[in-house]
């Protein structure tokens, strides 16, 4: 009796929670078609299962989930190729294989070259089945939108900086993903289970058996620790822990759990993300990177995880950065999740390679980030400028905003945008192209100029336009460091390079007029005064003065921290 109880404690002992990474940056921020729903997605199990020697399971090839997407659920080909390929940026890839497959879709002729390199991808079925299963956390509820807890318009609420839910994008707050997961198990277990253990209508029975396999689908979602170790570990490494199997139903000689009582262990053993959004906020390092402005009610708050989770992808968060400069090119920013709120007024640089960047209900303000290797979401600002170079950038309830990128991907467009320009990235600083190696992004292919409208609300290609050439200058980033890039990575397009060498020879013309126009000692030092007085008034109406200012560095007791 006693060695039983030990046992169940130890047992009891397991902490499981739900990974950050396929909700922050694998759930699209967006309502899913309704053919993504559950009793499509368990039609989908099936005919999968049944097609093994087609490529469709255990691992499915582009080729049939194109098949299964366009020809069963209704899914444009564009569409199809935009959950597949997000599901693949998911995956820890080495940066070398990144570089590879750039390289590969950048060689390719035509359409038809460029399916055949796409024929050779594949996915794990389980895994992609619940990928596909997360994207229901963006669902907009009919019921809960007429109880008024939630609205689908194009600017819904983001979860707040405490933590708490405060409406929706839930993309970033781990208690909506721990709800999620809780509320939709069971039909998420139904997903992974063999035929032969479903009832007529597909769902399962009391003495339905989970195989060791779904189990490893299964740690895709979630992860924990056991005992008292600190160490993460996988589900599937769990599961099969001696003392867990009394609760979770472990059988050695078939290696399957029982349905019912791996459920009700998965409920009992989840808890809150230990390295997540709430627990960031609540017991994260400060980080004082911002200057407090004088004269303002508003306190800039910025928060990371590193000093608990130093072994998993960390996760910086900025708030209320308000009429001022900041810049850092820091450790604590390598591979980083970021997520920049309601910054107003202000320049900022984050120059490290980077995991994901979510910039959220920010005004008249610029952002300069280092290459990110996952994604760039712009969910409900005004008025910024985004320069990047990343593999996805996607955008909602945005306006009157331009974004300089070098981007793999199809730049998204999803509901509630309007005034948005799209322009070629423009700029460089020394580690540049280094960044870029370290996160498996290259020049080619860009598609800075080909967005992709998702939602049936940004149908409208009026949304957005291409920054014409006449108006665009390169951005320079006023800051020294080591490294060895020179230019602007892959060159601009020859219009945007056409317009930038006519305007250098204008300045040419200039300078040769005014050196041959023979002035004299005090007409030069008229002239002078006069330019400079015209470039000041150039500066206050641009707002570039601001930006000056903030450059000079400020006073000895209120320096901006390292970290």
């Amino acid at each position: 009796m006693e060695e039983a109880a030990a046992a169940m404690e130890e047992a009891a002992a397991v902490r499981l929670w739900v990974k950050t990474e396929p909700f922050l940056v694998g759930a699209l921020p967006a309502p899913p078609p309704a053919r993504l729903g559950p009793h499509y997605l368990r039609k989908m199990a099936a005919y999968a299962r049944a097609r093994a020697a087609e490529g469709c399971f255990p691992r499915l090839s582009w080729p049939r989930w194109r098949h299964i997407a366009c020809g069963k659920l209704q899914l444009g080909r564009g569409l199809a190729w935009l959950y597949f390929e997000l599901f693949l940026s998911l995956l820890r890839r080495d940066p070398s294989r990144l570089l590879e497959w750039a390289e590969a879709e950048a060689g390719c002729a035509d359409a038809d070259e460029l399916e055949q390199e796409r024929s050779k991808l594949s996915v794990d079925t389980l895994q992609f089945l619940l990928f596909l299963y997360v994207q229901q956390v963006n669902k907009v509820s009919l019921r809960r939108s007429l109880i008024g807890e939630e609205w689908p318009s194009p600017r819904t609420k983001a979860p707040g900086l405490t933590g708490k839910p405060s409406g929706e994008n839930k993309n970033w707050n781990d208690q909506d993903h721990r709800a999620f997961v809780q509320s939709h198990l069971s039909d998420m277990l139904e997903l992974l289970l063999e035929p032969e253990q479903l009832s007529a209508s597909s769902h399962s029975t009391h003495s339905s058996l989970v195989s060791y396999e779904a189990i490893c689908a299964l740690s895709f979602l979630f992860e924990g620790t056991m005992s008292k170790s600190r160490v993460v570990r996988p589900l599937h490494e769990l599961a099969l822990w001696q003392p867990c199997h009394r609760q979770n139903g472990y059988s050695k000689i078939s290696r399957t759990f029982s349905f019912p009582r791996l459920e009700s262990w998965l409920r009992s053993c989840l808890t809150t993300n230990p390295f997540g959004m709430t627990a960031c906020l609540k017991s994260g390092k400060k980080l004082a990177w911002a200057q407090q402005v004088e004269g303002t009610t508003r306190r800039a708050k910025i928060a990371c995880n590193t000093r608990v989770a130093p072994e998993l992808f960390p996760m910086v968060i900025m708030s209320q950065v308000y009429k001022q400069t900041l810049a850092k090119s820091s450790d604590t920013l390598v591979g980083a999740h970021v997520r920049i709120h309601r910054c107003n007024e202000s320049f900022i640089y984050l120059l490290s390679p980077l995991r994901s960047v979510t910039i959220e209900k920010c005004q008249n303000s610029t952002f300069v980030l280092g290459p990110v290797q996952a994604s760039v979401h712009i969910h409900s600002c005004d008025n910024v400028r985004v320069i990047v170079v990343c593999h996805r950038l996607s955008l909602a309830s945005t306006t009157g905003s331009t974004f300089y990128i070098l981007t793999p991907t199809q730049p998204l467009i999803l509901s509630g945008n309007r005034a948005i320009s799209f322009a070629p990235f423009h700029t460089h600083y020394p580690m540049l192209e280094d960044h870029m190696a370290q996160v498996g992004l290259a020049t080619l292919p860009n598609h800075w100029d080909n967005p992709m409208l998702v939602c049936k609300e940004s149908g409208d290609t009026g949304v957005f336009t291409l920054l014409p050439p006449s108006d665009f200058y390169t951005f320079v980033i006023p800051f020294e460091m080591e490294g060895d890039t020179t230019e602007m990575p892959g060159g601009l397009p020859p219009a945007y390079q056409k317009a930038l060498n006519q305007r250098q020879q204008k300045v040419q013309i200039w300078q040769k007029t005014v050196k041959e126009a023979g002035l004299t000692k005090d007409q030069r030092k008229q002239f002078q005064m006069l330019v400079e007085n015209k470039f000041y008034e150039w500066l206050v109406q641009t707002g570039n003065l601001q930006q000056l200012d903030s450059l000079v560095p400020p006073a000895v007791g209120s320096k901006q921290a390292a970290g």
